[in-house]
């Protein structure tokens, strides 16, 4: 398995929106300048043939890297949590919970040596700007935004193959389209009124299972909430028909348009922080 990872430059930038921004939430303010590290992040979302590579492999010896038990292991899909839309390789994997894409950067650690992780939010939205201020990464008027990213105008309510739009100014393919993604940051609407101006590295920290920040839009998203700047909670209603007891930690019977992207710090961590890292987000 390959897959590519785009280099992000070290900068600053001003994080969140203007109060002028159009179809501007409460949440993405006051706008704050925060500095993040250089790092590597994924050129497209997760894809099928990508997740695969861990999950239809977890038993094979010369492949398993962790124990494989009920926390460790994703159970099999009790639905096609697909819905229908097909599972090409180059389609993005869906339906997974933060800890299963956190369990595949794991499991892709311990493949490799190398550490893998999701974005903050701080890295997303610098990231998904690309160097740009504007609502959105080619400019402040949603027309082209059918050219980089599958939205609810020209996805025929479905999700698509990665990479087949424009990428952003950094290289970077669906970034606010196809599916959201996941970051590490625990949600918190006032997160910017608090956050101190000129942060580096920022990171609301894991608390709660529940919210956790998701970003970019998805094929059923309008234009005016797939801008750079919008901030999606979690919702615990996104499992709510999982017919399971207890339910799913893997699985979102109805997060059909939740997906990932990975990331690796250009710097990685210590050994003792990796695992530290892990034990954090997977308890």
């Amino acid at each position: 398995m390959k897959f590519k990872m785009v280099p992000i430059p070290a900068g600053s930038f001003l994080m969140g929106s203007p109060a002028t921004e159009q179809g501007r939430d409460d949440d993405e303010g006051p706008q704050k300048n925060v500095t993040v590290s250089a790092f590597w992040m994924g050129e497209h979302e997760v894809t099928f043939a990508e997740w695969d590579a861990f999950f239809k492999n977890m038993d094979v010896p010369q492949t398993k890297a962790i124990a494989v038990d009920a926390v460790s292991r994703p159970t099999a899909q009790y639905i096609d949590l697909t819905w229908g839309m097909g599972r090409d390789d180059r389609q993005p994997t869906n339906s997974m919970s933060q800890a299963a894409a956190i369990m595949y950067c794991k499991w892709l650690y311990n493949q490799t040596g190398v550490f893998y992780r999701l974005p903050t939010e701080a890295e997303w939205e610098y990231a998904c700007r690309a160097g740009t201020t504007t609502a959105y990464p080619f400019g402040d008027d949603a027309g082209p935004l059918r050219e980089y990213d599958y939205i609810k105008d020209n996805s025929n309510n479905k999700f698509h193959k990665v990479a087949q739009l424009k990428p952003n100014a950094w290289g970077l393919y669906d970034m606010l389209g196809n599916l959201t993604e996941w970051t590490l940051d625990q949600y918190d609407s006032k997160a910017y009124k608090t956050l101190e101006d000129n942060a580096k590295d920022p990171l609301k920290a894991a608390g709660s299972r529940y919210p956790r920040v998701t970003r970019g839009g998805s094929y059923l998203t309008p234009a005016k909430e797939s801008r750079c700047a919008n901030r999606i909670s979690s919702l615990a209603d996104w499992n709510k028909r999982d017919p399971q007891i207890p339910k799913s930690r893997w699985w979102l019977t109805d997060g059909m348009t939740i997906g990932f992207r990975v990331v690796r710090p250009a710097v990685a961590p210590s050994k003792d922080e990796i695992e530290k890292f892990y034990q954090v987000y997977l308890k």
